[in-house]
């Protein structure tokens, strides 16, 4: 019985060491793995939430990335994670480099430097978190591993975005409050918005038909922050305040 116990107990322990968080089952080398290439990407229609909650705490996105640079703690994420969808719908390749943010828009490019070595690389922002106040960037394995930091598990770092030409031309911030099939409910709550907003308030058709879906959208605005605070007023009347959309 107790050798039955003891074996019992092996199993168990594998178990937690296969599913807790910590490096890949089977390792590689990622000194050739390349730097994130900075693209043209439009914000994620789905992350973006100017103002959101997790766990009681309010977070909000910064309202530009133009010139943005920060210092702070870095951690990593790894096998625990490994194909569970990120924020942006991707799953989460621990050895693509890639890393989320509390307060980054999806996608950013960032430059990541490691300030305890020196050593940086270049990640795309495509998840959210870590939902710890002492932690502002949560970097991939494979990022982490290249700067570094692995054995130590967090590091100081400092975050510097990276231009695109997409991001360099954003011009207008919409907030898209609802997506409907039914072009008269889009209407409706078109026309309520207008009763109790100063912004402009449009019904846009997204698919073609004849599977047509209709989204309500609320703008433009020239900048996040002008979104940000119409999120909150929306939140405040009661309404669903939608999410952040660029163009």
């Amino acid at each position: 019985m107790m050798i039955k116990t003891l074996l019992i107990c092996c199993f168990l322990g594998l178990l937690g060491s296969v599913y807790a968080d910590g490096p890949p089952l089977i390792d590689r080398d990622v000194s050739a793995i390349q730097d994130a290439a900075p693209q043209p990407l439009p914000y994620n229609a789905y992350a973006n939430q100017p103002i959101y909650a997790v766990n009681g705490q309010t977070y909000t996105l910064i309202p530009s990335t133009h010139g943005y640079t920060t210092t702070g703690t870095a951690s990593w994420y790894g096998q625990q994670f490994a194909q569970r969808l990120t924020a942006s719908g991707e799953p989460y390749d621990m050895f693509a480099m890639t890393a989320a943010s509390k307060v980054l828009p999806i996608p950013t490019f960032i430059r990541v430097t490691n300030l305890e070595n020196g050593r940086s690389v270049v990640v795309k922002v495509n998840d959210r978190g870590p939902f710890h106040s002492e932690r502002i960037l949560d970097l991939s394995y494979g990022a982490a591993k290249r700067l570094g930091m692995l054995q130590k598990g967090t590091a100081k770092i400092r975050i510097t975005a990276l231009e695109t030409p997409y991001n360099a031309q954003l011009t207008a911030y919409y907030l898209q409050v609802g997506t409907f099939r039914s072009l008269e409910n889009a209407t409706h709550l078109a026309q309520t918005l207008k009763t109790i907003l100063v912004a402009p308030v449009a019904v846009n058709t997204v698919t073609p038909k004849p599977n047509s879906l209709y989204s309500v959208r609320v703008g433009p605005f020239v900048n996040m922050a002008k979104a940000q605070s119409l999120y909150q007023q929306l939140a405040q009347a009661g309404l669903n305040p939608g999410i952040l959309v660029a163009a």
